[in-house]
């Protein structure tokens, strides 16, 4: 969870104001002419932003890593996959991020990145209650919120890959996590992300090219 949260606080900070923030300040105008244009920019400052997140997010988790399994010789049953799904979370949210800066100020985006973020944990810790409680209304409901916030599934599938071969009280303690546990996870959930990032870059080209500057 901390390598996620910190990697989104990074995200979202490198994105808020690349749109409307820029322009309020002037220096969005003279970058937008041609030859560059509007979608090329959009997508130069996405690669940006995760060209600088995705290192961070996996040095962090493999460094988080290597501490837990010299010091605590426990080490997860998936290495890779985890962290490159973790590090695919923080590039939807950089996306968000990037989206919410063609239509709000530097500040209403931030602010609503993070509750879209949290409302993702809330979703996390949910399932985990409806796991508990025998729920299936509860994890439905997870499910449904995390397939709507992708970034909550991508950090779920993460979970399993870390605690697939756990058993017993190990795994649950594991799985539980500060705000959910990894009860959405597979296929599934890594291809409607990537969908979902195509829609997302959709909608910020095609409202980019009708905002005034």
């Amino acid at each position: 969870f901390a390598t996620l949260f910190l990697g989104v606080v990074l995200a979202v900070f490198l994105t808020l104001g690349v749109v409307r923030g820029d322009a309020e300040r002037g220096l969005l105008q003279p970058l937008v002419v041609r030859p560059l244009g509007r979608s090329t920019l959009l997508l130069a400052r996405f690669l940006g932003a995760v060209g600088v997140c995705a290192p961070y997010v996996l040095g962090v988790y493999f460094t988080s890593m290597l501490i837990t399994g010299l010091t605590g010789h426990w080490w997860p049953d998936q290495i890779v996959r985890p962290g490159i799904e973790l590090a695919a979370a923080v590039a939807l949210i950089a996306a968000l991020s990037l989206l919410g800066s063609v239509f709000l100020s530097s500040t209403a985006n931030g602010i609503a990145i993070f509750m879209v973020f949290g409302a993702g944990l809330v979703a996390g810790l949910l399932g985990t209650i409806g796991h508990a409680l025998a729920s299936h209304t509860l994890e439905r409901a997870a499910k449904i919120a995390a397939y709507v916030v992708p970034v909550e599934a991508l950090y779920q599938d993460a979970l399993q890959g870390i605690t697939a071969n756990q058993h017993g009280l190990t795994k649950f303690v594991l799985e539980l996590g500060p705000f959910g546990g990894a009860y959405t996870g597979g296929v599934g959930p890594r291809i409607w992300a990537a969908v979902y990032l195509c829609l997302v870059a959709a909608v910020a080209v095609l409202g980019f090219s009708r905002r005034d500057l």
